[in-house]
């Protein structure tokens, strides 16, 4: 049947495509989009620092806003910021669903979970911003904040949450970014070495500050963002704490007599601690110049935007990235819609029945995602139309494929979107065009489905948290997958020799090396540990450089791949090297992971495998092997699960291309939650290695143990 089907549709294709080739010709234009694919990006300079060492560095032209920026002289946060509220004046700037109510609503399995009532979202244009940011900066003051004094953001992302951090930067006062997700450890570690006063934080998350404040001694006040349903319990909190939410903050603004106290370039304006990958989170400390160099990069690289744009942010506020984002959409006169992982789509899980979720809304054309979002999006897609049963995938397939070889000549497929990709694309809006992907490794495959599924431009990018999240960025044009892209215009990139792992700038056919990222957007270094500092950051050519540990290659059109980390390359006992993050990023496409940990050691052959399993795939395959009804924990230790699973994993890994030294020789179903809350991955859902490996030692000793026997 399927095959007959498929037959059909060839023949019908290859007729439309001969009648419709002219006018898509006319209309579509290919040739400018293969032009701009293949032809050198940006004109660039190549400069040879010193032996051993290539620096690149982009010849871009400037976009209009930066151009307008630098002409107003902006060279601090409050005055970029400034500078947005002024020129755009009564557009749109941030949105929010309004929430009318809570509801219980029962489930098939009889389960009742409570799903919110959602009306549309509510809008206050540049200028209102503007107003809310003095109110409540003044607030700040009038609180007991002196200028140069820093305040604590732990929150989910949400208006307050950036109106409080501009408002810090009209007063001088630098803001401490923690993720929402982080542990209690991590909590306290950021709010003590930094010795902040205050801590804006959510009534959600108010909570978590009875226990910990004991172990802060300089915090003063605290500033609670409400609940649009809920009272917020302010009881149980030492007497010397003043809690205030943020209304009362707004009043107190309103009635107060404080000017502004503007900051200077050099002075520090964000201490963002980073997920903590290996080890405890350090405060990188950027000061004002560093992160409007970088927001200024960032309109030069993904403009252009058009004023039908539409942002939907949702990442974490403290992730770079997303606070990147926000800053180049904000001074771009762009709408920012907040959501949240709970009412993002139609079926997210605050969602009620028949509803809309944000995207539906909102419908976006742009968003910041890291790989692990259009992992979810990648495997979520195959597995439905997997239970569509063999036709629905041979059609899925053909149509994928048929688009496919349209895209690579030039060629957008307008009748295949509406037909076959519609309810995928609803899932962002219907309207998304381009998605900045950063974060971690994204997958060669993962990038070019969705980018095909989506009908957006999946622009993968490199940076650091101590980089401002600049490094390269894909252009619109770029057709390629599996790159970063080419260096942003505020940076310099750099690749030197690592010798220990045998790659050199000299390599044919393309130069490579560790990378090396110098410029304006490069942060001072990391708060309070200078022997780390000295260690990661240097000085040269007026440029603070930084070195990344990340080894990277640069081809022809000076657009760099990352090809390993220092830090994750394992050598095994005949000499090869496995890169661990490479392996992961690969392996994460298989549909039984929703995560993954590599790991090797110098005595062995071969490589094992931790994997979190997707609950819904293993269940699927325990029914298959007769084990219907098994408890998770059970499952996840089934030898016959375990033996199914490593088979078919390495049977994927085949096709995929792995080398044979980079396939796992066992595995382990993990059946606990790999959660920030676990201590296993960091608040970004990276990989914690040491914690990982004393967590699942035995096991390790185990595995090695069984497949050597």
């Amino acid at each position: 049947m399927s095959f007959v089907l498929i037959a059909i549709l060839t023949i019908f294709t290859f007729v439309y495509d001969i009648l419709t080739y002219p006018i898509y010709l006319i209309v579509q234009q290919p040739w400018k989009r293969l032009n701009a694919s293949k032809r050198p990006k940006e004109a660039k300079t190549t400069i040879i620092s010193k032996e051993g060492g290539i620096t690149y560095r982009c010849i871009r032209a400037q976009s209009k806003a930066t151009s307008e920026m630098k002409a107003a002289k902006v060279d601090t946060l409050d005055k970029l910021f400034s500078f947005a509220f002024k020129k755009n004046g009564t557009k749109k700037c941030l949105g929010v669903r309004e929430v009318l109510g809570e509801e219980d609503e029962t489930q098939p399995n009889g389960k009742v979970f409570k799903k919110f009532n959602l009306g549309g979202y509510m809008w206050k244009n540049y200028i209102e911003v503007d107003n809310l940011v003095g109110t409540i900066s003044r607030g700040f003051r009038e609180i007991g904040l002196q200028p140069k004094d820093k305040i604590c953001l732990f929150a989910e992302t949400r208006p307050e949450w950036l109106i409080s951090a501009i408002a810090a930067f009209r007063q001088n006062l630098a803001i401490v970014t923690l993720y929402s997700t982080l542990g209690d450890e991590g909590v306290i570690h950021g709010v003590r070495q930094t010795e902040v006063e205050l801590i804006v934080t959510s009534h959600d998350l108010l909570p978590k500050f009875r226990t910990l404040l004991a172990e802060c001694p300089h915090v003063k006040y605290i500033v609670y963002m409400e609940d649009p349903l809920h009272k917020t319990d302010r009881s149980g909190f030492p007497p010397n704490i003043s809690i205030f939410s943020f209304c009362e903050v707004l009043e107190m603004g309103s009635k107060s007599n404080y000017g502004v106290s503007p900051p200077t370039p050099e002075d520090t304006a964000v201490i963002m601690f980073t997920s903590g990958s290996t080890g405890i989170p350090k405060g990188v400390e950027m000061m004002h110049k560093h992160i409007t160099s970088g927001i200024m990069g960032f309109s030069d690289a993904v403009s252009p935007v058009y004023s039908w744009d539409v942002y939907i942010a949702y990442l974490p506020l403290a992730h770079i990235l997303e606070l990147m984002g926000e800053g180049f959409f904000l001074t771009a006169g762009i709408p920012i819609g907040y959501s949240s992982s709970l009412t993002m789509t139609d079926t997210s899980g605050k969602i009620k029945r028949g509803d809309k979720g944000d995207a539906s809304i909102l419908q976006p054309t742009a968003m910041t995602v890291v790989p692990l979002i259009l992992d979810r999006i990648y495997k979520g897609v195959q597995q439905k139309v997997k239970e569509g049963g063999p036709t629905k995938s041979a059609v899925f397939k053909f149509f994928y494929d048929y688009k496919l070889k349209w895209y690579y000549r030039g060629f957008d497929c307008p009748i295949v979107n509406a037909l076959i990709f519609k309810q995928i694309q609803a899932m962002v809006g219907g309207r998304m065009r381009f998605m900045p992907a950063g974060g971690a490794a994204l997958s060669p495959d993962t990038q070019e489905f969705c980018r095909n599924v989506l009908n957006a431009a999946i622009m993968q990018g490199y940076g650091l948290t101590e980089t401002n999240a600049c490094a390269t960025v894909t252009l619109f044009g770029d057709m390629t997958v599996g790159r970063c892209g080419q260096p942003i215009g505020c940076v310099d990139v750099r690749l030197i020799d690592w010798e220990e792992g045998n790659y050199r700038v000299t390599d044919k056919p393309y130069p490579r090396g560790e990378v090396l990222i110098g410029g304006d957007a490069v942060a001072q270094g990391y708060y309070k540990l200078p022997e780390q500092t000295a260690q990661d950051f240097f000085d040269e050519g007026g440029k603070r450089w930084f070195r990344t540990g990340d080894i990277g290659l640069m081809e022809n059109d000076f657009v760099l791949k990352i090809i390993d980390r220092k830090k994750d390359l394992v050598k095994l006992q005949f000499g090869e090297y496995i890169s661990l993050g490479k392996v992961e990023s690969e392996l994460k496409t298989f549909p039984m992971i929703d995560n993954i940990c590599i790991y090797g050691e110098s005595s062995k052959t071969y490589c094992i495998a931790f994997i979190a399993p997707s609950q819904v795939q293993l269940e699927a395959l325990g029914v298959k092997l007769g084990k219907s009804g098994v408890s998770w924990e059970k499952l996840c230790d089934d030898p016959d699960v375990v033996k199914h699973v490593l088979k078919e994993l390495q049977e994927y890994a085949r096709k995929i291309k792995l080398q044979k030294f980079e396939i796992p020789g066992a595995l382990k179903l993990c059946s606990e939650l790999w959660t920030p809350e676990s201590g296993l991955v960091t608040a970004a859902f990276k990989l914690k290695r040491k914690p990982l490996q004393d967590f699942y030692q035995a096991d390790i000793i185990k595995l090695y143990a069984a497949a050597a026997s």
